[in-house]
């Protein structure tokens, strides 16, 4: 089988899911995984598919009709991680007072380490008790196995203590 993943967005309204599933569906494809979601009245989303070789060609030209509809770009899959490559699972949870800058320092510092982020869910909710915004994050990522986990904790612990958020990591 074929891994495609297909990346979705445009305005939201109901039926999206369902014309996305149809076009899949007619032309052979299986829906694996996906994360989908409706953010500030846009719909978008990200859908593995897995689909015969011979019909996948076929199924990238299908989901043009849902152009107006849907942008829909197509990406080849695949589940291989690099040749020689091995990786431990490591989840972080991040809590703080909401400030611009949160994400894109952490992940500088995953990145200074060569870890790969599988998945980032992030939310901002009131945080009425302190007058402002709060910031949660779940990171779930593979930490190559050259790299020292507790170098690693103790770099991301020294930046939430700059950056006045709380980081928990566990594997």
């Amino acid at each position: 089988m074929t891994t495609l993943v297909l990346t979705v967005v445009g305005d939201d309204r109901a039926g999206l899911v369902a014309a996305v599933a149809d076009v899949v569906g007619r032309h052979g494809g299986n829906w694996e995984n996906s994360e989908l979601a409706e953010l500030s009245g846009a719909f978008a989303g990200i859908i593995e598919v897995t689909i015969a070789p011979e019909r996948a060609n076929e199924l990238r030209e299908a989901l043009g009709v849902l152009d107006g509809l849907l942008k829909v770009a197509v990406h080849a899959g695949t589940d291989d991680l690099p040749a020689g490559a091995s990786a431990q699972a490591l989840t972080m949870h991040v809590i703080g007072n909401d400030h611009p800058g949160i994400v894109r320092d952490i992940s500088t510092v995953l990145r200074a380490h060569g870890v790969s982020i599988d998945h980032l869910t992030t939310r901002t909710t009131e945080a009425a008790m302190y007058g402002g915004r709060l910031f949660e994050a779940t990171i779930v990522a593979r930490v190559p196995a050259s790299v020292d986990p507790e170098a690693l904790t103790t770099q991301l612990e020294q930046l939430a203590a700059e950056i006045q958020v709380d980081v928990t990591v566990g594997s």
